[in-house]
C-alpha cells in the first residue's frame, strides 16, 4: 500500500540511515575542530566546508528522494488508445494496465514508472522522479565519508602520537565513538560506492535493474539465430545522463512516454516482456500440496538443507495448506517459485498469491495440461 512521506520515514531503514549521518557529521565536525581547526588556517576552513557541504547536501538529496517518490501510475491507468493494451500488461492490484518501463512493487503496492528497485533504506522505490536525488545522494553520501574517514583517522592518528596534543585530552568513550565512525565512514563508501557505480552505469545505458534482466532473458531467448533483440531506449551516454542528472535532479519526460531509437516504439520492450510470461507459463508445472508451508524464510520444519540454504531475494514466501495448487514457473534446489491458483470463481478478483516455498512440501506433480502442454510427471 503507498504511504505518505512522513510514514515512510518512521521505518528502520530511514532512521538508520539519518543515524548514521547524524554520527559520522557529528564526530567529524568535532574531530575536524580540534585537528585542523577551520579558524585558524584556510585549508582548514576550506576542508571543514567541503564536508559540511557534501554532509548537508547527503540529507538533503536523501530527504528529497522520500519525499518526491518514485512516481505512480494511477490506478485503473490505461493507454490512450484502447488498442494499444494488446501491449502491455495488465495490474490486477492496481486493476490497471503498466505503462512502458513501469512496474508492480508489492511492497508499495502501486505500480511504479520505471521502476529500478525498491531500496530499504528510503523505504520506497527509486523510479522516475527520484533516480536523479537518489544518486546524488549516493554520491555525497560516498564523497563526504571519504572526507570524513581522513578526518577521523588523522585526528586517531594525533591523539595516539606521543607528541603534546594541540587539544584537550579526549575521554575514552570520544575516541570510542570515532573509532565506531570511521567503520562507519569506510563501510558506507564501500557498500554505498558500489551501489553508486551500478547507478551510474544505469543511468549511462538508461537501463534499470529490472530491465537489465530483460534484456539478458530476451538476448538468451535468441541464442542460436540471427535475429539480436535490440534494447529500445539507449540513444548515447551523453543524452541518456541528460535525461536523469538535471541541475535540479529533475526528470525529463512524464514517466509514460519515452524516447526510443530508430527502428522501435513505445512498445518494444512490453512486447518483448509478454513474449518471456508466454515462455514462462508454458515452461510452468502445477505442482499439489502435500505437506502445510508456513511461509517463513527459515523454516525449521522442513530438514536441514531447506533451514542451512535460505533464498538470497526479498521475494516474499507463501504459506500453503495441504490440497493447495500451485503453479511453478522457477526452481531451486530446496525451493519453488509460484503461484496459488485459486479455488473458486469468486476469488478471482483476490490479490495474486505467489512467492517462493520448501520443495519438500510439493513433492507429487501433477500432470502439466493447465497450458495446453504434452502432459509431463516427474519424481521429486
Amino acid at each position: 500500500m503507498c504511504v505518505s512521506p512522513l510514514k515512510r520515514i518512521c521505518h528502520w531503514g530511514p532512521l538508520s540511515a539519518l543515524g548514521i549521518i547524524k554520527i559520522i557529521t557529528l564526530m567529524t565536525i568535532h574531530c575536524s575542530r580540534q585537528w585542523w581547526s577551520p579558524q585558524e588556517s584556510i585549508p582548514g576552513a576550506a576542508s571543514f566546508l567541503l564536508f559540511f557541504c557534501l554532509s548537508g547536501s547527503t540529507l538533503f538529496h536523501f530527504i528529497s528522494a522520500i519525499f518526491e517518490g518514485p512516481g505512480y501510475l494511477t490506478l485503473k491507468w490505461m493507454p490512450e488508445k484502447a488498442t494499444d493494451t494488446q501491449y502491455l500488461q495488465y495490474c490486477t492490484v492496481c486493476q490497471g494496465y503498466k505503462a512502458p518501463r513501469s512496474h508492480h512493487c508489492r511492497k508499495c503496492g502501486r505500480c511504479v514508472m520505471k521502476m529500478d528497485h525498491h531500496c530499504p533504506w528510503i523505504n520506497t522505490c527509486v523510479g522516475h522522479y527520484n533516480h536523479g536525488h537518489f544518486t546524488a545522494f549516493l554520491a555525497s553520501a560516498v564523497g563526504g565519508c571519504c572526507v570524513s574517514t581522513v578526518i577521523l583517522i588523522s585526528w586517531v592518528a594525533t591523539v595516539l602520537s606521543l607528541k603534546p596534543l594541540p587539544f584537550p585530552p579526549p575521554s575514552v568513550y570520544t575516541l570510542i565513538l570515532v573509532v565506531f565512525s570511521i567503520g562507519l565512514s569506510i563501510g558506507v563508501v564501500l557498500a554505498v560506492g558500489m551501489l553508486l557505480y551500478f547507478q551510474l552505469l544505469a543511468i549511462v545505458r538508461n537501463r534499470t535493474e529490472i530491465e537489465n534482466w530483460i534484456l539478458v532473458k530476451a538476448q538468451y531467448r535468441r541464442n542460436g539465430t540471427d535475429t539480436k533483440y535490440v534494447y529500445p531506449y539507449s540513444k548515447g551516454w551523453h543524452f541518456n545522463v541528460s535525461q536523469v542528472l538535471t541541475w535540479d535532479c529533475t526528470p525529463v519526460g512524464d514517466g509514460i512516454t519515452w524516447p526510443v531509437i530508430d527502428g522501435c516504439d513505445q512498445y518494444t520492450l512490453t512486447r518483448e516482456q509478454l513474449a518471456q510470461k508466454l515462455d514462462k507459463r508454458k515452461r510452468a508445472l502445477r505442482y499439489r500440496i502435500i505437506k502445510p508451508a508456513s511461509g517463513s524464510k527459515f523454516p525449521i520444519t522442513h530438514g536441514f538443507g531447506v533451514f542451512f540454504h535460505p533464498l538470497c531475494t526479498d521475494e516474499s514466501r507463501i504459506k500453503l495448506d495441504v490440497g493447495d495448487i500451485v503453479v511453478v514457473t522457477r526452481w531451486k534446489r530446496y525451493w519453488l517459485f509460484g503461484e496459488k491458483e485459486q479455488k473458486s470463481v469468486g476469488d478471482a478478483g483476490r490479490r495474486r498469491i505467489r512467492g517462493w516455498f520448501p520443495q519438500l512440501c510439493a513433492i507429487e506433480v501433477i500432470e502439466n495440461d493447465l497450458y495446453g502442454t504434452e502432459n509431463l510427471s516427474k519424481d521429486d
